[in-house]
């Protein structure tokens, strides 16, 4: 077939420039390449047609690289009056800042405990009353004069007085906290000192009535948090993975007990792609799930429910949970059929159709994007060599070689998965033989066992029907018959 490639233009692969663009790594697919750019800058949804192994999944991928990261925050909020019913939240990088430093301001003054008055740093547990070293508050006994830091509990007569203002601002005195007056310019001020590991904290008026006001709040659990993975990979494989659900608690959520029904909601993957991108392969697969992901798509919203009917979380809903995703859905040519009707139409009314490429042209061009390829196989494996060139022809060879067999002359396939497979059974090889480059002659050992175990069963037996013949049972070859019938399929033959 004679030489694919430049041996004297690059020495080996690492010498191959690896695109830093995720959608110029996808080999032999321009037009799906060119419709997931404008799909992703347009936040259209995208439907790529083809075989297993073409790039499906790594144009889905690659098309979150070119959208905004994610601006709101998602939280489920506690509903006092009905705690089954909780609120949803949605909160945006601003306002989630502000939050930040609202926090931030009701951290209040930490000092040393030195710097703090005697007697609070004493009742804290910081100096000892006997010596007056100072210890952690931890410490129970002094560790200078091996006495009890404290002499006793007993509450002096204004302490009653204390106890009564930190009350009216939501603060108790105890072993942690001493509240107590400072003097202020002229002005007398309340002022609570607690402990803070081995400093004290000091909250003054101001500092406590900011802190009160956002106790009150309702308390909420954050289910999409702004920091988030734009992409979003999703299956059937149940639906709590991908419609979200209320865990189970067997207490159902009592007060006192059990966990209350906001802190048991869980986001799907319907919820964690807002604002992103929802890929969904095989879509066909999800069967009647599918008519809940046009729900999503069409509402922009979607509510999370207990899905288990025996669950404490049965009987919990939350409405309204956010869903604006990037819908990218993949599926085979001969599954197409059954993809929902009106979920198709939702698609194309706001997005593309892709037909996936099966093989390119044995051009230098192309050679080249091969070569290209098997580079990328290479880093992203992180585990095996670079490849010689003579290598790297013979795997283009065997790329001309799939692409004939099914019926495309003068072509290389594009069903690189199986090809990414070689390129990995190689490099082991490689390691095997002890060479610091994939070598030509470790190909070849990889293409004589990187091997379909349907072609190995044809050569050793000759037909499925035989393999069936001679390795079961009497009663297993009716099953195999009942279930299949390999006869008819000339693939087997």
């Amino acid at each position: 077939m004679g030489t694919y490639v430049n041996y004297t233009e690059y020495p080996d692969t690492s010498f191959i420039k690896i695109p830093t663009n995720p959608l110029d790594r996808v080999i032999g697919q321009e037009e799906a390449v060119r419709l997931a750019l404008i799909a992703a800058k347009q936040r259209r949804n995208l439907l790529l047609v083809g075989p297993p192994g073409v790039g499906k999944s790594m144009i889905a991928q690659a098309m979150s690289f070119y959208i905004s990261r994610p601006e709101e925050e998602i939280r489920v909020v506690h509903n006092p009056s009905y705690p089954e019913r909780p609120f949803i939240e949605v909160r945006t990088i601003s306002e989630i800042e502000n939050e930040k430093h609202e926090m931030n301001s009701i951290e209040g003054e930490i000092i040393d405990p030195k710097d703090a008055p005697d007697n609070v740093a004493q009742r804290l547990g910081y100096k000892c009353t006997h010596c007056g070293f100072y210890s952690s508050p931890t410490e129970s006994v002094c560790p200078n004069c091996n006495n009890n830091k404290v002499i006793n509990n007993t509450q002096g007569p204004f302490n009653d007085v204390f106890n009564v203002i930190g009350v009216a601002f939501g603060v108790n005195n105890n072993n942690d906290r001493v509240t107590q007056t400072r003097k202020v310019g002229d002005k007398e001020q309340i002022v609570v000192y607690e402990k803070y590991g081995d400093k004290i904290r000091v909250l003054d008026e101001k500092t406590l009535e900011r802190r009160r006001k956002i106790e009150k709040k309702s308390p909420s659990k954050v289910i999409v948090p702004i920091d988030r993975n734009p992409f979003v990979l999703a299956t059937g494989a149940s639906e709590t993975e991908l419609l979200g659900d209320v865990r189970h608690d067997p207490y159902g959520g009592h007060p006192q007990l059990g966990t209350m029904p906001y802190e048991r909601v869980v986001a799907g993957s319907v919820h964690m792609a807002h604002e992103g991108v929802l890929f969904i392969d095989e879509i066909t697969h999800l069967g009647k799930l599918q008519r809940f992901i046009l729900t999503a798509m069409q509402e922009r919203k979607f509510p999370i429910v207990g899905r288990n009917p025996q669950s404490a979380g049965a009987s919990v809903k939350v409405d309204d949970v956010p869903t604006n995703f990037i819908l990218v859905a993949a599926c085979n040519i001969q599954d197409l059929q059954y993809i929902l009707s009106p979920l198709r139409s939702r698609i194309v009314g706001n997005g593309y159709e892709v037909l996936m490429e099966n093989s390119i042209p044995d051009t230098k061009e192309n050679r080249m994007k091969y070569l290209q390829f098997i580079a990328q196989e290479i880093n992203m494996d992180g585990k095996i060599p670079h490849m010689t060139m003579d290598a790297a022809d013979l795997i283009i060879s065997e790329g001309r070689r799939r692409a004939l067999e099914e019926h495309k002359g003068n072509a290389l396939t594009l069903k690189l998965r199986e090809l990414g497979g070689l390129v990995r059974a190689s490099g082991d090889m490689a390691i095997e033989n002890n060479h610091k480059l994939i070598e030509k002659s470790d190909v070849k050992e990889a293409l004589s066992l990187y091997v379909p175990v349907e072609e190995k069963i044809k050569k050793y037996y000759g037909s499925m029907n035989n393999a069936i013949g001679e390795e079961s049972t009497g009663a297993q070859r009716g099953e195999y018959y009942n279930y299949y019938n390999y006869s008819e399929d000339r693939s087997y033959q």
